[in-house]
């Protein structure tokens, strides 16, 4: 393999605020940065050198945006399998086409993890609303219900068989069916949990890998509401999530990145929840908690550098700031930057809509419940 040296062009497909942190940290490096993407005004349009308007489906769009690049990536799973053949005919893509395929279906990727072996809590795939029922009925009725395709930060996802004091009001199996759109999902059980951990893992074409740390993320309304890095599991634990992970993007012949979304039970089971192939919400600490930021070691790797350093150099932890934030005032930064160790990120998105993410707050720390307590009194600030 040649490595992709500064001075090249990058194409993204995805120009939110993970295509916008990953042009920043490319140009630092000295790379060019295009990006696709269907807003003109997205995120990533005013941090980079040219910004091709296109829908997720727009093959035509992707193969322009890849004609002037020597490499593309993405930063969305709902890029469709067209658009990076289309690119794929002018420059290489990594992660492939073919990676993709499998993650952007819940069921297919659910399947694949199955066939090759790695942990899956209890579910069942169901494409109509019989299967939707005996599959919550088999489950035990305490169940989440997600959409087969797209939907993340709890669109497109249903509970049922909670109480009502958990969380209110709950759909039935039908009901669920319907808010889906009667279109494939997956049920899983609900399971005891003592906590949710992601590895990302970093793989290059010429086959160097390196994991991070573990993150411990924290949901809210199926959000993630804040993470911090490291998770502080037990050493055993750790072990195990960092060689899972690894061998997850060994089986794909990963080049690129890939979170692993996993579940720790109170039983001290190791479960995968979900994979993300692009840089992740649960890593934006990495910037200032490791060696080398998730989105520094995407470039490394799509462009076939030697991948930085993970090590982690002090706790770090993030808060999400969602649109609700900024309906009845905007929020008071001034306040939240008086807490020592905290930074603001803003993502220069235009419209505040509840549950969007518009930026995130990061804290350092001497301990990572440190790091944490400072980035939530910031939050309580605002």
């Amino acid at each position: 393999m040649t490595a992709i040296l500064p001075g090249a062009t990058i194409g993204i497909l995805g120009g939110g605020q993970l295509g916008r942190m990953v042009a920043m940290a490319a140009r630092s490096l000295g790379y060019r940065i295009h990006v696709m993407d269907p807003d003109p005004s997205c995120p990533a349009r005013f941090v980079v050198d040219a910004c091709f308007e296109g829908s997720w489906d727009d093959a035509r769009a992707a193969a322009d945006l890849a004609r002037g690049c020597d490499v593309v990536t993405l930063e969305i799973e709902q890029v469709s399998i067209a658009c990076l053949e289309a690119a794929a005919k002018y420059a290489p893509v990594r992660p492939s086409a073919e990676l993709l395929h499998v993650i952007q279906n819940r069921i297919r990727q659910k399947e694949w993890l199955r066939e090759h072996g790695f942990p899956l809590g209890p579910w069942h795939a169901a494409r109509s609303q019989h299967d939707l029922s005996e599959a919550v009925s088999t489950l035990g009725g305490r169940c989440f219900i997600k959409s087969a395709e797209g939907g993340y930060d709890g669109r497109s996802q249903v509970r049922v068989g909670f109480s009502r004091s958990d969380f209110g009001d709950e759909p039935t199996a039908a009901d669920a069916w319907l808010l889906l759109g009667h279109q494939p999902c997956v049920v899983e059980q609900a399971l005891d949990l003592d906590r949710e951990i992601s590895v990302m893992v970093a793989r290059s074409p010429r086959g160097e890998t390196k994991s991070f740390p573990s993150a411990t993320n924290h949901h809210e309304h199926q959000i993630l509401a804040w993470s911090v890095i490291p998770s502080l599991v037990a050493p055993e634990i750790e072990a195990r999530a960092q060689k899972l992970a690894c061998e997850i993007a060994d089986s794909f012949t990963l080049e690129g990145l890939l979170a692993v979304e996993m579940f720790l039970t109170i039983d001290g089971e190791l479960l995968v929840n979900e994979l993300a192939p692009r840089p992740h919400n649960s890593y934006h600490a990495s910037e200032r908690a490791c060696v080398t930021s998730q989105f520094e070691q995407c470039v490394r790797a799509v462009c076939d550098l030697p991948l930085g350093d993970v090590s982690v150099v002090q706790p770090a932890a993030i808060a999400n700031l969602l649109g609700d934030l900024w309906l009845d005032h905007s929020p008071h930064f001034d306040r939240a930057l008086a807490v020592p160790g905290v930074r603001v990120h803003l993502y220069e998105k235009h419209q505040p809509r509840k549950g969007r993410k518009m930026g995130h707050l990061s804290a350092v720390g001497s301990t990572p419940e440190e790091a944490v307590e400072r980035v939530l009194e910031a939050q309580s600030r605002l």
